[in-house]
């Protein structure tokens, strides 16, 4: 049997060597999901009661005493047991009072994010405190220049849509000077909207008081607050974090989104069954939402249900099981359902570095939960050993990942009878083309129905030996270093940056971040 000769070698390269044009992209920031959806209507209603059930009568323990006078004024109950419960009316109160279409501003209003619907966007975020060293097959302690460099890398990925630190600074002792040099590093790293975590409320005033420096003013700061607190308020199960509720009370009074996060473990700090674990990290998300809603009604908070799954072979952490999958894609389910802004984790792996485990651990968790429809997908990218390391390269290859996860999530978006391509298909087969590689329909939807990947290899086994046979590590590594040699964001002036320095112990020279030493005055 002969094969046909299609005649389509020339078409194909000139598809392939046709730029992509900037307004046709196959995908975009927010695409809209909630296709995927793994609970039954019976179960989301079950949940549902469920989490009010929880809230009424178990309720919190450990409140702080601004807590429980803000949360018993604003209707919730302080019972002899010392637990503040909150009853379904206050809670419904508190929701009714949210920001259902919240915007994640970025330093840049280009990449503002609309929270609204189920509009899903990617962000990194994590505490590793390892960095995955590829290149020299090792582990090292995460420092200052790490957090800057992969912001600097995710400032160039396009399917990262907002950067949440990623790593602890090891090489700084003191706390409030770390959490001062981690909104530093990211804030200098990335226009795009940036996540930070504080350890004690007096971290958060110096954060505002940097952010106000960087905004030009306090004014200009609540106009477009630009970091938003990633917060564990809680203690799993259904006790509230005493310290993380005070650096709350100064984020909201001081105008910085919260995300208010619960980080139970199934089989461990959270119930063994999944619908279990759910309900109660809604549960104790809401609650923080009550809170929240006490101290100043409408203040921007997102909902952050992060129950991760345990291995019960071992009672550890493994960020990239099925189960994972399942639970986030639950939780965003649900998150669409309450019309709350949701955000959950996903595309975490238990791997080391990158390879087959991690590919197919990220990818399996990370698309369910964005065709589920969460509005942002966090540690989606770069993260490994259950979320202990974090590696600067794995931005760049998960950033083809992400873009995946969205044209899949985008799904058939058109409805028009020419997406049916009858006309075309009569062309092609009564004229005898025999392929439609030349039409000029393919032409035209290649650069708004199609994605291409930046790194990942397509290439025919031929085509591959002829340019060396690269491998994708390696290409990734050559393009992280590609960046950290060239890419320095200057969207921070350097009058600010001195106005800072002068007020913070920075650990990054200004040598550290591309730029020349400031003159003496």
């Amino acid at each position: 049997m002969t094969r046909r000769k299609s005649g389509g070698r020339e078409a194909r390269i000139a598809l392939r060597s046709a730029p992509l044009a900037e307004e046709k992209k196959p995908v975009l920031p927010g695409e809209i999901g909630g296709r995927y959806k793994p609970l039954s209507d019976k179960q989301v209603i079950d949940i549902e009661a469920n989490i009010f059930r929880i809230l009424e009568e178990i309720g919190f323990g450990d409140a702080t005493p601004h807590c429980i006078e803000t949360c018993v004024a604003f209707g919730a109950i302080l019972g002899d047991d010392g637990r503040l419960r909150m009853p379904k009316k206050v809670v419904e109160k508190a929701m009714n009072l949210s920001q259902r279409n919240l915007t994640l501003h970025g330093q840049s209003p280009k990449h503002d994010l609309d929270l609204s619907g189920s509009r899903v966007h990617f962000s990194t975020a994590g505490a590793a405190v390892l960095i995955a060293d590829p290149e020299n097959n090792e582990y090292r302690e995460s420092e200052s220049q790490d957090l800057y460099d992969m912001a600097r890398i995710a400032d160039q990925c396009e399917h990262i849509h907002m950067f949440q630190r990623t790593c602890v600074l090891r090489d700084i002792a003191s706390p409030r000077e770390m959490d001062q040099n981690s909104v530093y590093c990211v804030a200098m790293g990335t226009e795009k909207h940036l996540g930070a975590s504080f350890t004690e409320a007096q971290h958060v005033t110096d954060a505002l008081e940097m952010l106000h420096i960087i905004a030009g003013s306090e004014e200009k700061w609540c106009e477009r607050p630009f970091l938003s607190m990633s917060n564990c308020h809680v203690v799993p199960p259904m006790k509230f974090a005493e310290e993380s509720l005070e650096c709350v009370r100064v984020g909201v009074e001081g105008g910085m989104p919260i995300l208010l996060l619960s980080a139970g473990q199934a089989g461990a700090t959270a119930p063994p069954l999944l619908p279990g674990v759910v309900s109660q990290a809604w549960a104790e998300c809401l609650g923080g939402l009550v809170y929240v809603n006490a101290i100043k009604p409408g203040a921007p908070a997102i909902l952050g249900t992060w129950p991760f799954v345990s291995d019960l072979r071992t009672g550890s952490m493994c960020g990239g099981s099925p189960e994972q999958g399942l639970i986030s894609a639950a939780c965003a389910q649900m998150g669409n359902f309450l019309n709350l802004p949701t955000g959950t984790p996903a595309g975490m792996t238990d791997s080391k570095f990158p390879d087959f485990q991690a590919g197919s651990e990220r990818a399996s968790t990370h698309a369910v939960t964005a065709i589920a429809g969460a509005n942002i997908i966090y540690e989606s990218a770069g993260m490994y050993a259950s979320l202990l390391g974090t590696c600067p390269e794995s931005l760049l290859m998960d950033n083809d990942l992400l873009g995946a996860s969205m044209r899949m999530t985008k799904g058939f978006s058109d409805d028009s009878e020419e997406s049916l391509c009858f006309e075309t298909i009569k062309d092609v087969c009564l004229n005898n083309k025999a392929h439609y590689l030349g039409s000029d329909l393919t032409i035209s939807v290649m650069q708004s129905e199609y994605i291409f990947p930046d790194l990942s290899d397509r290439d025919s086994p031929n085509d591959w030996a002829d340019m060396g046979k690269p491998v994708l590590l390696e290409k990734a590594i050559k393009q992280k270093k590609e960046i950290l040699s060239e890419h320095f964001p200057s969207h921070i002036s350097d009058d600010v940056d001195q106005k800072i320095r002068e007020k913070f112990n920075i650990k990054l020279s200004r040598k550290d971040i591309g730029r020349k030493p400031f003159k003496n005055k």
